[in-house]
């Protein structure tokens, strides 16, 4: 039997030959070769055949790297897939996002303890801790009460950043949101409250009672090396000017207790070389040969969205998460990096659909997919373990019988019962319900392309809900095939921590041979192929 090294050439063949045609050609020669039979049998057959040769990789994983879509379910995903294809020439349909290429899939069951549609708090204590929790806590399993300070202390769970870290690897955080905010906050805070962003944010009782700010744990519980995001001014005394709006009364610092805890970070570690930086041009000057631990603080609270953010004074997700991955990756020991980035109001994916508004969540979510795209290229899938997810999903859909190729901001084919048109996109609730005269609006008055422009939506709230559905998860790496089926959304930090062999788990994976990368061939291949797609249309 040929060795399955030797058949890589020739599966690539296979992989890149419609690829390649598919390029090569416009839209009508794409839709002339889809009316063939043999086109979809051949791109069916060559799936299969790769699929045929899919072998687990049951080795040991040196790195993790968990990507979190807030907000992110599939309906986004389809979407936000349209899009990047449209931005490129095509019809969309058919484009083949970076996280598309991942081997293994599962669905992961988003509900919290205490509610059937969870909030981004308890799903973050879900796939960090392994344990679900209850709605606004983090860090904290479900006997802990929200805002009850007191139920915080003997119910504290622990993160796999906090057990990577006591195992002598190097730990990372990189978001669009405040660094502060509950998606990361769970890696390394323990609060009832997800709110709690500095000790300005909490009630007197509850600093009486010994709980502390999440800014302040940030600093204080685990040595993070890489911390990259918004949240500056949770971090310096009440009233210091912020370095960036220095005008601005409300961007000011927020802290009572006068503790400057960037100077506390920059001090925990003596004999390691860290910076700070809140501005593009000293993130670029950072070398990342020598530096041992980066803060950047981009903004006050949350970071932009990408369609407003000022290239000149703020780095992309791509270019925080390339950056994070080549410092951290010097530590011989491996490393774990958390990347998100929310899809909501100042807070991407999430934000921009709280807002009704998809054109700035779905930007986010292809910007998202960029970063996916080149942490492949900065890592080994043989060493590393790379897992993309969401912790809930948005009352989000598209649909409206459309063509193929409608552009995915654009109308429906048809008008509605009441003669009007509508978007393909809606919303199930949010801000979007606009009546007038008791009939719904007439959207082609307005510019419903405007990167600004509101969906409209079926129930009248001042903010869309979150979804209750399942979210997809895809991995790739060390231990990936462990994903699959329909998972609670806590089984996700069980397999990370089993995978790197991190607490609770002593009876682990083998340590990788050296001939283990010439035994699996399809993730390779598919990002190879991924990588070429890039080049080509990029």
């Amino acid at each position: 039997m040929e060795a399955p090294h030797n058949m890589a050439p020739r599966l690539l063949l296979l992989f890149l030959g419609p690829v390649l045609l598919t390029l090569g050609g416009g839209m009508e020669d794409q839709a002339r070769r889809e009316k063939e039979p043999a086109y979809w049998n051949a791109q069916a057959m060559e799936t299969l055949e790769a699929a045929l040769r899919l072998r687990p990789r049951d080795h040991r994983a040196k790195n993790i790297i968990l990507f979190l879509g807030d907000g992110m379910g599939v309906s986004t995903v389809s979407a936000a897939r349209i899009l990047r294809g449209q931005q490129e020439g095509r019809s969309g349909e058919e484009t083949m996002l970076a996280m598309d290429t991942f081997p293994y899939l599962a669905l992961s069951k988003t509900y919290s303890v205490d509610k059937q549609v969870a909030d981004s708090a308890s799903t973050a204590t879900a796939y960090h801790c392994g344990v679900k929790a209850n709605a606004k806590t983090v860090g904290l399993n479900a006997k802990a009460v929200a805002y009850e300070c007191n139920t915080t202390f003997g119910n504290e769970v622990f993160s796999v950043l906090r057990r990577a870290k006591a195992q002598g690897k190097s730990v990372g955080i990189v978001t669009t949101t405040r660094v502060q905010h509950a998606s990361p906050a769970a890696a390394y805070a323990h609060s009832v409250s997800r709110s709690w962003y500095s000790d300005a944010d909490m009630p007197s009782s509850a600093r009486r009672q010994g709980c502390v700010d999440i800014a302040t744990q940030l600093v204080t519980n685990i040595d993070i090396d890489v911390i990259l995001g918004g949240g500056r001014m949770y971090m310096t005394p009440k009233g210091t000017p912020d370095p960036e709006y220095p005008a601005s009364n409300s961007r000011k610092g927020d802290r009572k207790d006068r503790k400057n805890l960037i100077d506390v970070w920059l001090k925990a570690q003596q004999k390691k070389n860290s910076r700070y930086v809140w501005h593009r041009k000293e993130f670029d000057e950072v070398n990342v040969k020598t530096i041992d631990r980066l803060m950047g603080l981009f903004e006050p609270k949350d970071m932009r969205f990408e369609i407003f953010r000022n290239s000149t004074r703020d780095p992309s997700i791509v270019e925080m998460t390339e950056k994070a991955i080549q410092i951290l990756s010097k530590n011989p020991k491996g490393y774990f990096l958390f990347v998100e980035d929310e899809y909501s109001q100042w807070r991407r994916i999430d934000h921009g659909h709280h807002d009704g508004i998809a054109n700035l969540a779905l930007t986010e979510a292809v910007m998202f997919d960029r970063a996916v795209h080149q942490a492949s290229r900065l890592t080994r899938e043989s060493d590393t373990l790379t897992v993309v997810t969401a912790d809930h999903s948005h009352v989000f859909t598209f649909g409206g019988n459309t063509p193929r190729g409608n552009p995915i901001f654009g109308l429906a084919s048809k008008t509605a019962e009441d003669k009007m048109p509508f978007t393909s996109i809606l919303y199930a609730n949010g801000p979007g319900y606009v009546h007038v005269n008791g009939t719904r609006g007439n959207i082609t008055m307005g510019d419903y392309y405007d990167e600004e422009y509101m969906q409209q939506a079926a129930v009248p709230l001042d903010s869309e809900t979150h979804g209750g559905e399942d979210v997809a998860i895809y991995a790739k790496g060390p231990m990936a095939h462990l994903f699959h089926g329909v998972k609670e959304q806590n089984y996700i930090a069980h397999v990370m921590a089993y995978a790197a062999c991190l607490e609770p788990y002593k009876d682990c994976p083998p340590h990788p041979t050296a001939s283990a990368g010439h035994t699996h061939t399809l993730s390779a291949l598919l990002l190879c192929l991924s990588s070429l797609l890039w080049l080509l249309v990029s």
